[in-house]
């Protein structure tokens, strides 16, 4: 009786304790903390566990589209995502379709099954890989396996067909087969196709093909090179593979025109040098101005190889913009995505691989909504909507408060974040940047020396420095001409008292 009344107390003791974890763990989950794997990296590039910048909103997928019949099947290694207002565009590849998604509120209801096209043979997809539409609700559709890239009105009207350009830049023995595709505002369509190692293509509004941008650099094995030259003959080299420069991985075209683009291909040691640049921000001519004012450059995970289950460095399968030029990736290797502000300095990171809501088995593309972020799941057939937390919005706030030019909020905002993040190294440089717009130059040194932040350490100095001679000029001029004019008077002196010494022992010689 005695063991059976001692089990019976250590079960009601687990019990209590499981259900005071719970309570405490729902509660954690309401204010936005620990509801996943949220961290960021601090000045020596250590881990710091934080609040959840988001949290899961909803997770669509056939079931809540209602996919499940015969008719319609269940959606299937969706590759592409976008988003126009509140309606959502998901690339159903292994369908060849596309669902237009409407989103609104937490509720998503499937508006409609695009499956065909009116006026192009055929007029069925093959393997879609992509989808854009513009502000007129003109739909691009790469579809990949009928070598081209078609462009309709929303009614599905075909208003342009873009299809394997004649340029001799283009090998003409190659299909054509586009992946990833963007439009500018002014129409102009660039594409990503597999088989092109130029960049990205660009064709005019008019369909006119006009060559490529953002090429990457060409890399060549110098024992490849060396082999090649010397010990292979024409006809070995002619049929080896050339020297071509790597391709991109995806891409996002901002509000301003600029193209975020993503490259899964370099080595660990060029990622470690920062030549390998996963990320890059190209303008109209393809030259890379992503700006990295930190210490660490844009790259995910800092530290790959203590992880020997996901062994590796972070591969960004997609990339979106906001519009306060905050741009978020995700990593298909752990399924996280991180957030990075306009001088490239990380704002968060979260997320994992698993089998739950809000984890990933191969996260493929990025969308945003407002703040709220959308990942597509190719394994996983679904949409996961994260929304930001209390913590997340306000970082937001912070900095879109600092775009506007409100610095007093901004730094008030930042301080908020503070409170809920002690170890938020950018809460400090936010509030110093505020400090230098402010001009209260003493104030935004103090801030930047805590966030490590040299460079803007250096022009809060160099304005406090400038303030601080002319507000003291006077006594500067003084002090100099202490300085100088002391020792000629000293000098003097002792130059007559030496003259007067000599002149009176000269007398007693006499």
């Amino acid at each position: 009786m005695m063991k059976k009344a001692v089990s019976f107390l250590l079960a009601l003791m687990l019990l209590s304790v499981s259900a005071a974890f719970a309570d405490d763990s729902n509660s954690m989950k309401e204010d936005g903390f620990s509801t996943s794997y949220s961290y960021n990296y601090d000045y020596w590039g250590d881990v710091q566990m934080s609040p959840d910048p988001y949290r899961v909103e909803t997770v669509i997928d056939s079931t809540t589209l209602g996919l499940e019949n015969l008719e319609n099947t269940r959606i299937s290694k969706p590759q592409g995502i976008f988003v126009r207002n509140s309606d959502i565009y998901v690339v159903d590849t292994g369908n060849s379709r596309i669902l237009q998604i409407s989103y609104r509120n937490g509720n998503a209801e499937l508006k409609r099954i695009i499956r065909e096209v009116n006026g192009a043979e055929p007029a069925t997809f093959k393997t879609p890989m992509d989808v854009f539409v513009d502000e007129e609700e003109n739909i691009y559709i790469a579809d990949q396996d009928n070598n081209r890239v078609l462009m309709t009105d929303k009614d599905l009207n075909v208003l342009k067909t873009f299809v394997k350009p004649t340029d001799a830049t283009f090998n003409q023995s190659s299909a054509f087969l586009p992946t990833k595709i963007t439009v500018d505002v002014a129409g102009r369509l660039y594409v990503l196709a597999t088989n092109v190692n130029k960049g990205f293509m660009k064709y005019e509004n008019d369909g006119t093909f006009t060559g490529y941008i953002g090429a990457n650099a060409v890399k060549v094995n110098m024992a490849d090179y060396i082999w090649k030259r010397y010990f292979m003959s024409r006809e070995q080299r002619a049929a080896s593979e050339s020297f071509v420069p790597t391709e991109y991985e995806n891409m996002y075209m901002d509000d301003k025109g600029f193209i975020y683009a993503t490259t899964t291909v370099f080595s660990e040691y060029e990622l470690l040098s920062d030549t390998a640049k996963p990320i890059r921000r190209l303008n109209g001519i393809g030259n890379d101005i992503l700006i990295k004012n930190d210490r660490y450059p844009p790259i995910g995970d800092l530290d790959w190889k203590s992880e020997s289950l996901q062994y590796g460095p972070c591969k960004m399968a997609d990339i979106t913009a906001l519009k306060n030029e905050i741009y978020v990736v995700v990593d298909r290797v752990r399924g996280r995505l991180f957030g990075y502000d306009s001088q490239g300095v990380m704002l968060w990171a979260f997320g994992t691989k698993g089998s739950m809501d809000g984890t990933f088995n191969r996260a493929i593309g990025l969308e945003h909504m407002g703040y709220d972020l959308l990942v597509l799941d190719e394994m996983k057939n679904s949409i996961t909507i994260f929304t930001p937390t209390e913590y997340g919005q306000l970082i937001y706030d912070a900095t879109d408060a600092y775009l506007n030019g409100e610095y007093d909020y901004s730094a008030e905002l930042w301080e908020n974040v503070m409170k809920l993040n002690a170890n938020y190294t950018l809460a400090f440089r936010g509030i110093g940047r505020s400090k230098l717009r402010q001009e209260k130059y003493e104030e935004a040194m103090d801030y930047f020396e805590r966030a490590h932040a040299r460079e803007e350490y250096g022009r809060a100095f160099k304005q406090y420095r400038k303030i601080w001679v002319e507000k003291n000029i006077w006594w500067i001029i003084l002090i100099l001409a202490l300085i100088l004019i002391v020792p000629l008077l000293i000098g003097r002196s002792k130059r007559m008292k030496w003259e007067v010494i000599m002149h009176e022992h000269g007398k007693v010689h006499k």
